[in-house]
């Protein structure tokens, strides 16, 4: 059975995956570093990170820090939830559409 940040995580893929979006989400445990967002992607050139999390879940301090850290270093960082999980379409949308000539 998956959690409820499970099914976050599932949503926000599912979003990146149909973009087309270069992403991955990288291990904490034993060698990685805590405080990493669960999903970190590069898109057309920019960098992202996006944290999940379910219901009135927040983030932690070390996780502040590093979402912060991306900010600063001019990448772009997300906390999706189940209610705000439109805003990285809406991100991908306003920041990446494609522009067609009109023909004729």
């Amino acid at each position: 059975m998956s959690t409820p940040e499970t099914k976050v995580k599932q949503r926000v893929r599912k979003i990146l995956d149909d973009h087309g979006v270069y992403c991955f989400m990288p291990a904490t445990g034993g060698y990685g570093r805590s405080g990493i967002p669960d999903i970190v992607g590069c898109y057309k050139g920019f960098f992202f990170a996006v944290e999940c999390k379910a219901g009135r879940g927040t983030t932690t301090a070390l996780q502040e820090k590093e979402l912060r850290k991306i900010r600063e270093a001019g990448g772009t960082a997300f906390v999706i939830n189940e209610t705000n999980v439109e805003e990285l379409s809406q991100w991908l949308r306003d920041n990446f559409a494609m522009t067609v000539p009109k023909k004729g």
